[in-house]
């Protein structure tokens, strides 16, 4: 902190301290002289809420200085801050990469508010947020993921900030870790969408950079504005594919301990999201409950628990028979982990004492069965993309489509062999998923079904929107094989390509198949980016996936896409 330099700064401390000693909320000023103010860059932020108090998050800084700032935050019933009902101070420091958070305690019930921060006569933008309703008999929430900055604009999130949604979710890859020449990246450079660091990120100053280029974004000032944010991180927070001991984007050799770079990444990400910090800052699933309506768990299906995902190609023979046995007796093992033991268990405890209508869960991978049989699977994964060999694929396809559609009786030798699972097995396509953790999926829906809760998961990550029935596979008892436990309502992206941008097939025909070959997937839109707003009643959960046309101009309209009802 540096000396008294000013009668200004000499009032300011006085002020403070007879506020102190008066029992009032004191005003710090460190750093600065008369005219030095700091710059609040990517606005403010709320987020965790609960029903007495909510997460305010800003960054604060003096223009070429490192020097502590000291910020007065308020909390008020309106816009005008003429009703303050609770204030207090606050530093933004180096060691925080100049960010500041604070848990604003001592609030009403299902109440909105409005928030700043101020040093001086400065101040910070004005944001709005609202704390968790005591009862409620409706709740509305925007469902977000996979927002990829060079990819494209983030309409998606200016879009939320103009909904009648209460409540912001989002599912992970908030940030992409990599280089300016990286995935998704080819137009960046026109739209002025660079990424910063140029080089993929790897230490705490790259990953501050990264999240600071994210926030700088005037969509997602306006987002985190406008509405308290729930949020968890996914792979891309760290390294692409990342597991509870390394990533598939992480080469030990050459880009050194997987630990600190994964010790980097979240310490920044607690830095510059709105998000309740403890004192394991690996432990980032928790619950939170809306009235008597809503439980929404949320979940880290990515570094807690995570054992290392398996490939497809091993896992259906492609890379020999010993790969083959390999890949087979993890797939299929009970003792496989995707939570982990520990977070099994807590969410076990969550589900069984809860009283709220419908336990949600806000999770990054999907949970549906994405079986594809083998003979489709090789079709849809060739990176032949000649005309013979598009020709072959598509024939294969259409061959198995026919023969499932044919009844059993009449179907052909070919047709059947097609429908044998011993000679065509049905895989799940995404391993990365929980297609391939079997036995941590079930443990979860078996748990459901026996507590007979009305269970709506909530999933992102594969960049497209997707609507699935949950049902078991029947491991431990295939009497209960088919079982429907509950529904999937998966998200799209933000701005990160999907399926349309690597299958050669065109988004018509790539629809017809995931929805005639997957027997419990309901709707699948392959091609489009937006958001899912779910609403409950105690009645139902109803899904509204919005579409924008476009991220490649910060001119878009949006529209309803698709709409689904479930009951419980």
């Amino acid at each position: 902190m540096r000396p008294v330099s000013s009668r200004r700064d000499f009032i300011l401390r006085l002020t403070a301290v007879s506020a102190a000693l008066g029992g009032g909320a004191a005003l710090t000023a460190c750093g600065g002289d008369d005219d030095e103010q700091p710059e609040f860059l990517y606005g403010v932020a709320s987020g965790d809420p609960l029903a007495d108090r909510v997460i305010l998050w800003t960054h604060a800084r003096f223009p070429g200085s490192d020097d502590r700032v000291g910020l007065r935050w308020e909390v008020a019933e309106d816009a005008a801050f003429t009703r303050v009902v609770a204030s207090g101070q606050a530093t933004a420091t180096r060691e925080t990469g100049h960010t500041v958070k604070v848990d604003a305690s001592g609030l009403a019930a299902g109440r909105e508010y409005h928030y700043r921060f101020s040093y001086g006569g400065t101040r910070s933008p004005v944001g709005r947020t609202r704390t968790l309703p005591a009862t409620a008999s409706e709740l509305s929430l925007a469902v977000m993921s996979c927002t990829n900055y060079p990819a494209g604009f983030f309409n998606v999130y200016a879009e939320v900030a103009r909904s009648d949604a209460q409540f912001a979710i989002h599912l992970g890859d908030y940030i992409y870790e990599y280089p300016a020449n990286g995935y998704a990246s080819a137009g960046a450079a026109a739209l002025g969408r660079t990424s910063v660091p140029a080089n993929e990120v790897f230490t705490l100053d790259d990953y501050r950079r990264r999240h600071a280029q994210y926030k700088s974004d005037a969509d997602s000032k306006t987002l985190h504005a406008r509405m308290p944010l729930i949020a968890v991180w996914d792979d891309h927070e760290i390294a692409n594919d990342a597991y509870n001991g390394g990533a598939e984007n992480h080469d030990a050799a050459t880009e050194g301990s997987w630990a600190a770079r994964r010790e980097a990444a979240l310490q920044a990400y607690h830095e510059w999201m709105p998000i309740r910090t403890g004192a394991d800052r690996s432990r980032i699933y928790r619950s939170f409950n809306f009235g008597n309506l809503v439980q929404l768990h949320m979940l880290d299906t990515r570094l807690v628990g995570r054992d290392e995902q398996i490939s497809i190609g091993a896992l259906a023979g492609l890379a020999g028979p010993a790969a083959q046995a390999a890949a087979t007796a993890a797939y299929t093992s009970p003792s496989r982990q995707l939570l982990g033991a520990e977070q099994l268990s807590w969410l076990q405890g969550q589900l069984a004492g809860s009283t709220a209508t419908w336990q949600v869960l806000g999770q990054q991978v999907l949970m549906g069965r994405m079986e594809f049989p083998v003979s489709v699977l090789a079709a849809l994964n060739s990176t032949d993309t000649s005309p013979e060999a598009v020709a072959a694929g598509t024939a294969a396809i259409t061959a198995y489509l026919t023969a499932k559609a044919t009844p059993a009786a009449l179907r052909t030798p070919e047709q059947a062999a097609l429908m044998n699972p011993a000679l065509n097995p049905l895989l799940g396509y995404n391993l990365d998923a929980w297609d391939g953790y079997l036995a941590a999926r079930e443990t979860v829906l078996s748990t459901v079904r026996q507590l007979g809760r009305k269970l709506v998961v909530l999933a992102g990550d594969t960049h497209n929107a997707w609507h699935s029935a949950l049902t078991l596979k029947g491991l431990a008892d295939p009497a209960l094989a088919g079982v429907k436990v509950g529904e999937e309502f998966a998200t799209s992206s933000v701005s990160s390509p999907g399926l349309e941008s690597y299958l050669p097939l065109p988004p018509a025909q790539v629809k017809s198949i995931f929805e005639n070959v997957v027997d419990d997937l309901n709707w699948i839109d392959p091609s489009r980016r937006g958001f899912l707003k779910m609403r409950f009643t105690a009645a139902e959960a109803v899904g509204e996936w919005v579409f924008i046309d476009t991220i490649t101009s910060r001119t878009y309209t949006a529209s309803v896409g698709h709409t689904a009802r479930y009951a419980g």
